[in-house]
């Protein structure tokens, strides 16, 4: 873990401000978090959605439906139904060993976020040179006020993300497929 964040804290940043803060909860306080996360979902009801307060122009909602498809059978397959999965297993940082929640100090502009992306990119490239598996979670924002609470963030800080983290079991059919991705041209102005 170590290893991995040493690598992830090279992630250029804005003035070098640096302005990630890795919780990095592993063991029973992983599977504490999830219990507490899990309780909270089944009260609140907040799943995974794209988040926007407009509909989806069509090409999001193409890609969206192409990954549905191709997943929904790949998660069936494992007894799993598609809401369960991409909820309650989210949360529960699916039964991965470690879960990192990244935070940034509140008193920093939005624009960091760009930061923040930039360093869980590093993460998830650290991760995978040494043989593990990563699945950012953005769901965890959703119960920021349940991570804090449980991991003794302080209010001054905010909850950005979190990331599963552990070795990928190869053999489950949830890691058989890939998310299909848009052509060079549907992504790409050449100026």
């Amino acid at each position: 873990m170590e290893e991995v964040l040493e690598m992830t804290i090279r992630a250029p940043s804005a003035l070098n401000l640096q302005p990630c803060e890795f919780n990095v909860v592993m063991n029973e306080e992983r599977q504490r978090l999830s219990r507490r996360l899990l309780k909270a979902y089944r009260e609140k009801r907040i799943g995974c959605s794209p988040g926007t307060a407009k509909p989806l122009p069509k090409q999001f909602n193409r890609r969206m439906e192409k990954t549905f498809r191709i997943m929904r059978p790949k998660i069936e397959a494992v007894g799993a139904t598609y809401e369960n999965f991409i909820n309650e297993e989210s949360l529960k940082f699916y039964g991965t060993p470690v879960a990192i929640v990244i935070c940034v100090d509140k008193v920093l502009s939005k624009s960091h976020l760009v930061s923040i992306g930039a360093a869980l990119g590093y993460l998830v490239l650290a991760a995978h040179s040494k043989g593990l598996g990563t699945c950012p979670i953005g769901l965890v924002k959703s119960y920021a006020n349940e991570v804090k609470d449980a991991l003794n963030i302080t209010d001054d800080k905010e909850v950005v993300i979190g990331v599963a983290l552990g070795y990928p079991d190869w053999d489950s059919p949830v890691n058989s497929f890939r998310t299909p991705r848009g052509a060079l041209n549907e992504v790409t102005r050449w100026i």
